[in-house]
């Protein structure tokens, strides 16, 4: 009974992990069809690159920010919408509607938005305020504009674990709290978040796998690495030197990196929050 599913993981998941750690081994040419052993060269290549060091920087950087700026701003949401006595599931539908887009779609509607020349957004906040937006040649606002829209397009994920966890939290904690007079954000922080320390620890490591991989549509289509390298995030960077340089071999060996690095990340988070994601912790 088990076979199907060990066939579907041997030829989608073992034999393309197997591959791209023998071709992380080799110098590739013409998509791969000519190869030359070099052994540990391309990783040696890349670990001594400042380009590769300046994407790897910029990735955890960015990957901080919206694995912390996920789960801040739909915490307060979700917290927001479990207040809430009245059409609290209009509001749900209202929070969690943009996870159902593509990310490819949400890339292309929040380019349009947030266009430097004809969006929406950008003509009334140039309107309102002094500041200027243009992503299109400013390195960090690039990376602040992808920071926004990865978030954004996360929230709704997090927000049906969050209001989820909170519906099960018992009515009992609530009232005592409420007789304690403690007060409404105090209660979220000192009651809830203590209580929901599970699904927190599990919502930062989805995060973290979403910042790292699931972001490649929002930097491809919208800003494809640039200006100057400020959004060459490795998954990107990996694509275009596989793809576009046709280098297999090197981009083989920057997934190898990439895998290891984010295998470590998710170790540590669990080794971190294992005394804290419990109930109670």
């Amino acid at each position: 009974m088990l076979l199907p599913t060990a066939a579907v993981l041997v030829a989608f998941l073992y034999y393309p992990a197997l591959e791209t750690f023998r071709l992380s081994l080799y110098e590739t040419l013409f998509l791969g069809q000519r190869q030359t052993w070099t052994g540990l060269g391309n990783f040696v290549s890349l670990l001594t690159s400042d380009v590769y060091r300046y994407s790897f920087l910029i990735t955890v950087a960015f990957a901080a920010v919206v694995v912390f700026g996920t789960l801040g701003v739909s915490l307060l949401i979700g917290y927001l919408i479990f207040s809430v006595d009245v059409r609290s599931s209009v509001y749900l539908v209202a929070a969690i509607w943009p996870y159902a887009l593509p990310p490819a779609v949400a890339a292309i509607l929040l380019n349009f938005i947030l266009h430097p020349n004809l969006g929406i957004f950008t003509h009334y906040l140039e309107l309102l305020t002094p500041f200027t937006l243009d992503w299109f040649n400013d390195g960090p606002q690039a990376f602040a504009i992808l920071a926004v829209v990865a978030v954004w397009k996360q929230l709704g994920y997090n927000i049906i674990f969050i209001v989820a966890a909170l519906n099960n939290i018992p009515e009992i904690l609530t009232e005592n709290a409420r007789i304690d007079g403690v007060g409404r954000f105090r209660m979220l922080y000192k009651v809830y978040v203590p209580m929901i320390a599970p699904t927190m620890t599990f919502l930062v490591i989805m995060n973290t796998i979403y910042a790292f991989f699931s972001t490649f549509p929002l930097v491809d289509l919208m800003t494809s690495g640039g200006p100057s390298d400020a959004t060459n995030f490795l998954i990107f960077k990996l694509y275009r030197d596989a793809f576009q340089f046709n280098s297999l071999g090197l981009a083989s060996a920057q997934s190898v990196i990439l895998f290891v690095v984010v295998s470590i990340l998710m170790y540590l988070q669990l080794r971190f929050a294992s005394g804290y994601g419990r109930y109670g912790g």
